[in-house]
This record gives C-alpha cells, sequence and structure tokens, in this order.
C-alpha cells in the first residue's frame, strides 16, 4: 500500500545548452489535446476540418499572455517591490498561468479567429469545451515537477513528499530548476493539484456525456465547463497554502471562483434553443481551398422530390417534340409496313413522321403541352396526325389489313387510337383532308422513299 504520493527529483533536465522543463512540456501536450479532440469534435458537428487549428493560431498566443498577467497582477508582490525583480514576471517557464486570464483573453484571440474563418464564437467555445478542461488537468502535472500548488500538512496515504531541491552548481536552494538532496520528505502535504487534476477529468467526462444525451449548443457547452470547474476550484483554492493575494483574508481567486461560477449559471438558464445549423459552421475556406458544395443528387433528395417532378416533365416534353415523335412514327411505320406486303412504305412512313415531328416541335401543338409527362406516346401520334394526313391515312389503312393478316392485337390497338386522334386533329386545323395521291404519283414516293434509305 502506497503511504505516501513522491515528488520527481527534479523537473527540468539540459539537452547541452537547452533546458527541457516538464511544466512547459505538460502545458504543450494539454494544448495539443485541445486542438485535436476540439478539430474532431467541431467536424462531428458539421464544421470544416482544420478551423480550430486556424483560430488557435489566435486563441492560445492570447491565452497565455492573459494567463500570465492574471497571475503577475494578482500575485504582483512577487516580482514588485524590495528585493524583486520585475523582469521575473517574464519567466513564464518558472510558472505561474492564471486559468482566469487564459481563458478571458483567449476568448479573445478566439473571437478574432472566429471572424477571420466566419463562424460563430458560442459553437466553436462548445466544441473545445472538453479539450480546455483536459489541457488544464494534463497542465496540472507540470504543478506536480515544480514541487508547487500544495496545500497543508496532511497524514493521509495520499499526502504529497515535499523535497530540498539545490542548484548542482551553485549549492544554492532551487525548488523548481533544482534537484533533490536526497528523498528524505521536508513535508507531507495535501496534493491539491492532484484534486483538481481528477477534477477536472470528472467535468471533462459530464460535459461530455451531457452535450451527447441534451445535444447542447450555443455555447452553452462551455458554460457548462466553466460552472463545473469554478465549483471545484471554489473549494481546492481554499486547501492551498502557497502565497496568494487576500481580500477580507480570503484568497482573491475564491471571489473569482464565485463570480464566473455565478455568471456561466445564469448563461445555462437564460439561454436556450437548438444546436447551431451546421450550415453555419462551415464558414469561410482556406485561401486556396474551393468551396465543398452539397451534391446535386443529395440537394435533390432533401428537396422533397422536386427535381424528379421537373424530370418527369422534362421528358414528356421531349417525348412530345419531333426527336421522340419521329420515333415513335417511324417505329410504326417499321412495324405496320412488312404486314402491308410494302418495304417500300417503311422509308416513306419514317421521311414522313420525321416531318411531322420537327413541325409539332415548331409550332408547339398545344395537345402535346395539354398531355405533359404522360402523353410521350400518344403526343407523339397526335402531331403526326396533325402534320401529315397522307401517311395517316396509309397508316389507317394499313393497320386494318394489317390486322386481318397477322390477327395481331396490338396492331388494332394501335391503328384505333391513331384513327381517333385523326378524326379529332383534322377539323381543329379547319383544313380538309389531304387527298389520297394517285397510283402513279404513290409509286414515284416510294422510289423516292427507297433512294433516300
Amino acid at each position: 500500500m502506497l503511504a505516501n504520493i513522491p515528488s520527481p527529483d527534479q523537473g527540468v533536465w539540459s539537452i547541452g545548452p537547452i533546458p527541457l522543463r516538464a511544466y512547459a512540456l505538460c502545458i504543450i501536450a494539454g494544448i495539443v489535446v485541445a486542438i485535436l479532440w476540439g478539430d474532431r469534435r467541431w467536424v462531428a458537428r458539421g464544421g470544416r476540418k482544420g478551423t480550430v487549428t486556424d483560430i488557435a493560431v489566435f486563441a492560445v498566443p492570447f491565452g497565455l499572455v492573459g494567463g500570465r498577467l492574471y497571475h503577475v497582477a494578482t500575485d504582483w508582490h512577487k516580482y514588485f517591490g524590495p528585493d524583486r525583480n520585475p523582469l521575473d514576471a517574464l519567466k513564464v517557464w518558472e510558472g505561474g498561468l492564471g486559468i482566469w486570464g487564459a481563458v478571458a483573453l483567449g476568448a479573445l484571440g478566439a473571437w478574432i479567429g472566429c471572424r477571420r474563418r466566419g463562424v460563430p464564437l458560442p459553437a466553436f467555445a462548445d466544441a473545445v469545451a472538453p479539450g480546455l478542461v483536459l489541457a488544464q488537468a494534463i497542465g496540472r502535472l507540470g504543478n506536480w515537477f515544480n514541487q508547487e500548488l500544495y496545500g497543508g500538512p496532511t497524514t493521509l496515504p495520499w499526502g504529497l513528499e515535499i523535497y530540498r531541491r539545490v542548484d548542482p552548481e551553485t549549492g544554492l536552494s532551487d525548488p523548481i530548476a533544482g534537484v533533490a538532496v536526497d528523498h528524505t520528505p521536508v513535508a507531507v502535504v495535501h496534493p491539491t493539484f492532484l484534486y483538481e487534476l481528477l477534477w477536472n477529468v470528472g467535468v471533462c467526462l459530464l460535459i461530455v456525456l451531457a452535450d451527447r444525451k441534451f445535444r447542447m449548443g450555443r455555447g452553452r457547452v462551455f458554460a457548462l465547463y466553466v460552472a463545473g470547474y469554478t465549483a471545484g476550484r471554489l473549494w481546492i483554492e481554499m486547501m492551498r497554502t502557497d502565497d496568494a493575494t487576500h481580500v477580507l483574508g480570503i484568497r482573491i481567486n475564491v471571489f473569482t471562483s464565485l463570480i464566473v461560477f455565478a455568471g456561466a449559471v445564469v448563461y445555462l438558464l437564460l439561454v436556450r434553443g437548438k444546436r447551431e445549423d451546421p450550415a453555419r459552421l462551415r464558414g469561410k475556406p482556406r485561401p486556396g481551398e474551393e468551396d465543398e458544395e452539397v451534391p446535386a443528387d443529395s440537394a435533390d433528395s432533401a428537396d422533397g422530390g422536386d427535381s424528379a417532378d421537373g424530370g418527369s416533365e422534362g421528358s414528356g416534353t421531349s417525348g412530345a417534340s419531333g426527336t421522340s415523335g419521329a420515333s415513335g412514327a417511324s417505329g410504326s411505320g417499321d412495324a405496320e409496313a412488312p404486314r402491308s406486303g410494302g418495304s417500300e412504305a417503311t422509308a416513306s412512313g419514317a421521311s414522313g413522321a420525321g416531318a411531322s415531328g420537327s413541325d409539332a416541335s415548331e409550332t408547339g401543338s398545344s395537345e402535346n403541352e395539354a398531355s405533359g409527362s404522360g402523353a410521350s406516346g400518344n403526343g407523339a401520334k397526335a402531331s403526326d396526325a396533325a402534320g401529315t394526313g397522307t401517311s395517316r391515312t396509309k397508316a389507317s389503312e394499313n393497320g386494318a389489313s394489317a390486322s386481318e393478316a397477322s390477327g395481331a392485337e396490338a396492331s388494332e390497338t394501335e391503328a384505333s387510337p391513331s384513327e381517333a386522334v385523326r378524326t379529332e386533329a383534322s377539323p381543329s386545323d379547319g383544313e380538309p383532308d389531304e387527298a389520297e395521291p394517285e397510283d402513279g404519283e404513290r409509286s414515284k414516293q416510294r422510289a423516292e422513299g427507297e433512294q433516300r434509305s
């Protein structure tokens, strides 16, 4: 059974002249996790891949500066006054980043990035919220390496052992960059950084589960993160014994936690509504990147089948026009001609039907327009009848003889509607039917048809 939690012997290693600081590595690892996870959540909500990284270019530097400014402002006595060096305020690697300033100024940087990418800030904040609180948990490991942010003495089995560290070259005390003299603890204290680490992991799980269950949006996931974090920071802050600015005998961060917690709860109560439309999260494409459009077939299905109706109308129009009319009439001529015993009628019928189809297409027959998509077959016969009485007369005569010769029921079906259409079409034209050509003229037409074919 573990008696106590040991502290690392050192928190800084040297690679030649370059110091490798565990605190900085933990901060960097947390930032990377927040960006990668935030980007995945952003894409899952409908945003573009890489948007979180682009916004982080602004948010991360702003957050680091804000965190340091808050720390220096609230712990100013560490850097200003007698026997203090103001330049120490720039030594971020020695620790000292206030989460309040990091979130506040980081939000300003995120707002700038969101405006440049054309995406809403609340939706972005919801996407990165779990990654932010997990990044804070990872960053707390840096406090363990630095032997900082601990509480009062304790006899609990998870108490943290604090060692005396010195600079190996000078032998002077150096709690952060030094090396432990031995493993004899100078104190066993509450590992408040560990309490906050575990609390942050719990908050991370809470907001992920709540977001999945309630599909939260409009900044409410971020507000839940802030409320959850400040609720834990409130009691953990009161356990810490490191130097801090006090107001009315209470650590200033306790008041900050109370105020921010209240603001987050009010936001959760007042803001309502569904999660943002994924289309709003697309934003602007990167320079040189083509904007992705919704595929036509997907858009058609989303429109409720309007395009399908349009397609039917289009096919009906083309069916009633010259091309379909010609093919329909030529098909009839091809089928009926052998039955009447004349192969020449096939060519004559095809050429005549083609001419009538063209006429019907140009004049815009009212019968074709009325028939719509369902009249692609009969409409062609109607335009054929209106244009070429001769070929229809032959078709009706041939249809009768073909019915008698073959006994096919289909030929009677074709001949009868054609005759009916011809009877209705001729009076509407106001012109008498063309007389049937003489035998000599018919032979001449057949000869011309053979030459054309």
